[in-house]
């Protein structure tokens, strides 16, 4: 936990939040901003920054907490879809820096405007990306 850490004081029950869901790994709790209703953010109890810290297992963890309430959420306001966003690093739009998840219920197509547009390349453009990412260590 660190002490300027928004979302390791709501792990803490230091700062109050509405929490919908815990576990020994994980809390999810409403996002204060309701971008959609219900949208609800999963944090891992134990800090780490950004997916870049967040190491596989804990992530993993991570992931079931986020499945179980996203289910909640399913049974409890019965959305049409769900999204499911992450942000790391500020490039990325990311603010707090806690890893986190945001689940989105879905009520109609124009709850969220679309984060990017599509663009259709020749599969063959590609190769030297994926080269590159490949070769990397």
């Amino acid at each position: 936990m660190t002490e300027t850490c928004t979302f390791c004081g709501i792990v803490a029950g230091d700062v109050p939040a509405e929490i919908v869901y815990s576990d020994e790994n994980v809390v999810a709790f409403l996002d204060i901003s309701q971008a959609t209703r219900g949208h609800t953010l999963v944090v891992p109890r134990e800090h780490c920054r950004d997916l870049t810290d967040i190491g596989p297992d804990r992530a993993g963890l991570l992931m079931r907490g986020a499945v179980h309430t996203a289910a909640l959420l399913r049974r409890a306001l019965e959305p049409g879809g769900m999204n499911i966003w992450h942000a790391t690093g500020p490039t990325a739009w990311q603010t707090v820096f806690h890893f986190h998840l945001h689940l989105l219920p879905r009520y109609t197509p124009e709850d969220l405007k679309q984060a990017w547009t599509h663009r259709d390349l020749p599969l063959s453009s590609l190769s030297p990306l994926a080269d590159q990412i490949r070769t990397v260590e």
